[in-house]
């Protein structure tokens, strides 16, 4: 129909659409970020735990096995630091009669607080089918993870 000033008007048209499945669309996605979010960071906290254990003893048997008591201190709690003729002696010692000790595992991971501990598993160059498995103390100190048991010799 044509209105007097000459322009058709349509009647506007119900097309029975709703803005409200999309909205409840974006809220689940919302929704569902935010969880994912919350549980990466959960799981983070637990993996730099395990990535920061690992390297401690990894760092402190390395350093052992190059003797560079600097490094060993870097990895090793305050308490087990021990005098570096003693260490070193020790670690000598160890050596001679068995070969270089490797690290063939870190796991069994138990954190509580600043305190951990990890069963680890060595082997000695001399001995490679024997392993040794020990329980491990760990503390975090100045933020880093420091092994505070003595290695097997």
């Amino acid at each position: 129909m044509t209105e007097p000033d000459g322009h058709s008007e349509a009647a506007p048209e119900d097309d029975g659409s709703s803005p409200l499945p999309i909205l409840i669309a974006i809220g689940l996605v919302g929704v569902i970020l935010l969880v994912s979010v919350i549980l990466r960071a959960c799981q983070s906290d637990r993996f730099n735990d395990a990535a920061g254990v690992g390297r401690a003893v990894v760092g402190q048997n390395d350093a052992l096995q190059r003797e560079n008591y600097a490094d060993f201190r870097t990895y090793t709690c305050a308490a087990e630091q021990g005098a570096e003729a003693d260490v070193l002696g020790a670690q000598r010692q160890s050596t001679t009669a068995k070969g270089a000790r490797y690290v063939d595992d870190v796991g069994g991971l138990a954190v509580t607080g600043d305190r951990a501990t990890a069963t680890v598993v060595y082997h000695f160059e001399k001995t490679p089918d024997d392993k040794v498995t020990t329980t491990v103390n760990l503390f975090r100190e100045n933020g880093d993870w420091k092994v505070c048991s003595p290695a097997p010799r």
